[in-house]
């Protein structure tokens, strides 16, 4: 009898052993899902948590007040064709080769994008909405953008060029047209589809819905009318064309300067119609969102699903008399970030980071997350530390590249915890412009009101981001790609103020 109960006991101890190893080992390897909402054209100032009084974005502030918010988030390049660039490999526009004016993105930039390394590490990848590029060899994919690499996704739902706001001619996602006529809410309802598909195979996910909004023309979703029926919109400080007269004269020679007047902020009446049209477009998105978190709150997954939030770059809405976006002052450049992780709880809720980061930081971070050891060959850090330790700072410093449009509007941008230096090379002997340097003390300036680099009692600082800005350049030099015109750029961005 004792032989038996032995026996027994042994087996009862092993089955408890297993089962415990087993149930250890699945808690070590469920992964978390991942989704990215990435808008086009959303300046920082557009949403309650980050400071504007007037606008209405309940589910964004929701996912601030759940997370952690970045008040210095930048573009590395503030255009979307090179941002969305910038984002899927997390490196810079001179190693990407990325831009409108120069080409597209190289197979070997996208063999490491954060797709297809995410997919090698058993994960299912959706993408919907405006891809923003193209991925060649031989610079001929205009017009075909995402369209060579669509196969590398579990979902798509991207379309090339611009993309519409009528779902219906988006032809990846013309299923959703008749319910949901406005892209926008489309693709709420094609991320909800994918998530589900990937709860019912029991893999994890990454979604990523790169939105049109609020991107020209201004069609907003007739749906949301009303949202915004009585508003007055404010204007911030630095609003108007006097508050651009102190900037280099370069600033006004790009399509930016006229756009203050062709689009309307020039006058009151005009300008309260483009804000009311803009911040409809973001509600929108605001919606879309909604739906996505409500779903996954249906699938009891949101306690296991990280929500990323950005856009490709900001928006002027007529500061300093400017419009659209491009430069790297703070309207144009600086955006949202917002970072949730449901698994760190209570610690890592409404936190407010003042920690510099940049949008290549948010391909790092992904991968951190997923637990994909993030390649050699990324500028961008992982912001994962920032969650646990608001105290931490990602990075010392990061560029801003503005190598589009007229030549006399490219520059080169170089930041710290504290300062901004943008140096402006182009000169014009005839009409009396010369290389200029910007100096901004972005924290007690955020507004960017006052070119501090020709006082004579900061000159230490004045040093000290010169000598940021040369290390940059030569990492340009030594690691920017040898094509696609970017070259050049190591000898015109050379300094030639002492």
């Amino acid at each position: 009898m004792n032989k038996y109960k032995k026996l027994i006991c042994l087996i009862v101890s092993m089955a408890s052993l297993t089962f415990h190893s087993c149930g250890a080992q699945s808690k070590t390897e469920k992964k978390p899902n991942i989704i990215f909402f990435f808008t086009d054209d959303q300046s920082y100032d557009t949403m309650k948590h980050f400071g504007n009084p007037d606008v209405k974005t309940p589910n964004l502030d929701k996912l601030a007040d759940n997370g952690v918010s970045f008040f210095r988030h930048y573009n590395t390049t503030a255009i979307c064709m090179a941002s969305r660039a910038n984002v899927m490999t997390g490196q810079f526009e001179y190693k990407t080769g990325c831009n409108f004016d120069h080409g597209d993105l190289g197979t070997k930039q996208w063999s490491t994008s954060y797709p297809l390394l995410l997919k090698k590490a058993g994960y299912r990848v959706g993408f919907a909405g405006k891809f923003g590029f193209s991925v060649s060899d031989s610079n001929d994919g205009f017009g075909k953008e995402g369209e060579t690499v669509k196969q590398d996704f579990d979902f798509w739902g991207g379309s090339p060029g611009q993309t519409s706001y009528k779902t219906k001619e988006n032809e990846s996602m013309a299923k959703y047209a008749k319910e949901y006529p406005h892209s926008t809410r489309s693709y709420g309802a094609a991320s909800i589809d994918f998530i589900n598909e990937s709860v019912k195979k029991g893999e994890p996910f990454c979604m990523s819905v790169f939105f049109k909004a609020p991107h020209k023309p201004s069609q907003p979703d007739p749906v949301f009318d009303s949202v915004y029926e009585n508003t007055v919109f404010r204007k911030l400080p630095n609003y108007g064309r006097e508050a651009g007269k102190h900037l280099a004269e370069q600033s006004r020679m790009g399509r930016q300067y006229p756009r203050f007047v062709e689009w309307g902020y020039d006058k009151d009446e005009t300008y309260q119609k483009e804000l009311h049209k803009y911040n409809q477009l973001i509600y929108g998105v605001d919606y879309s969102i909604g739906m996505v978190l409500e779903e996954l709150k249906k699938l009891k997954i949101d306690d296991n699903t990280i929500i990323i939030f950005s856009s490709d770059n900001g928006y002027f809405n007529g500061s300093h008399g400017l419009g659209s976006k491009v430069l790297p002052y703070e309207e144009g450049a600086r955006v949202p970030l917002i970072i949730v992780d449901p698994r760190l709880g209570k610690k890592s809720r409404n936190i407010k980071s003042s920690s510099l980061s940049g949008n290549v930081d948010i391909t790092a971070t992904i991968l951190d997350f997923a637990g994909v050891e993030i390649p050699n060959v990324y500028d961008g850090k992982s912001l994962k530390p920032v969650l646990s330790n608001n105290n931490f700072q990602a990075r010392k410093s990061l560029p801003i590249i503005q190598v589009w449009g007229p030549k006399a509007t490219h520059c080169f941008t170089i930041m710290d915890d504290r300062y901004k230096y943008i140096y402006w090379y182009f000169k014009d002997e005839e009409k009396g412009i010369h290389p200029t340097e910007e100096l901004f003390d972005i924290a007690n300036d955020p507004y960017e009101m006052v070119n501090i680099a020709n006082q004579p009692e900061l000159k230490p600082q004045l040093n000290k981001m010169r000598k940021l800005y040369d290390e940059q350049l030569n990492h340009w030099r030594n690691e920017g790609v040898k094509y696609n015109d970017y070259e050049k750029y190591g000898s015109l961005f050379e300094r030639k103020i002492n």
